[in-house]
């Protein structure tokens, strides 16, 4: 075994206990934290497959800026103390549905790739993730320039709205 098979199997266990710990921890600021260690993860799996960019991209954006949003929503309107909701009688069935349907194609693609002879191909060098680098950056800013500004102002939009929907009035207890 060398060392990115070891790295790849601490990682991928790292990333479903981070998983796990997102979907049973019952106080959403933890549960936030674990989504940022789980994208983590994911990140450094893009640098293992060779794609810098991508690994980057991932932490900046969503572990970063996306994350302290959730945080920041989180904290404004005060999540962490909400009491707890009703759950509708068809939610159970549904997940355990879901999580069996999951499971089993899981298990199917294991099965596949196993059975196959086919190896992953080497992704390529950091050469050629740079000059893709340079052809992704050249498109985000000439033929994708309006999508990448709608979208920032998108998110303005979306924090600006947070913020007046969560504002309160003086006196107003809290």
């Amino acid at each position: 075994m060398d060392f990115t098979l070891i790295l790849f199997f601490i990682l991928a266990a790292t990333a479903v206990a981070t998983a796990l710990g997102l979907l049973i921890s019952r106080n959403a600021v933890y549960a936030a934290l674990f989504l940022v260690l789980n994208l983590t993860c994911v990140a450094i799996f893009y640098l293992l497959l060779g794609a810098p960019f991508i690994a980057m991209a991932q932490v900046t954006v969503y572990a970063g800026a996306i994350m302290v949003l959730f945080l920041f929503v989180i904290m404004l309107l005060g999540a962490e103390k909400l009491p707890k909701g009703e759950v509708l009688p068809f939610q159970r069935p549904l997940a355990i549905g879901a999580a069996v349907i999951l499971l089993a194609e899981s298990g199917y693609l294991l099965f596949q790739r196993f059975r196959s002879a086919a190896l992953l191909q080497n992704p390529g060098t950091v050469e050629n993730s740079m000059d893709s680098l340079r052809e992704m950056a050249s498109l985000l800013f000439t033929d994708y320039l309006l999508p990448f500004e709608v979208t920032s102002v998108l998110l303005l939009v979306a924090m600006i709205g947070a913020i007046v929907l969560t504002k309160r009035e003086k006196g107003e207890p809290a």
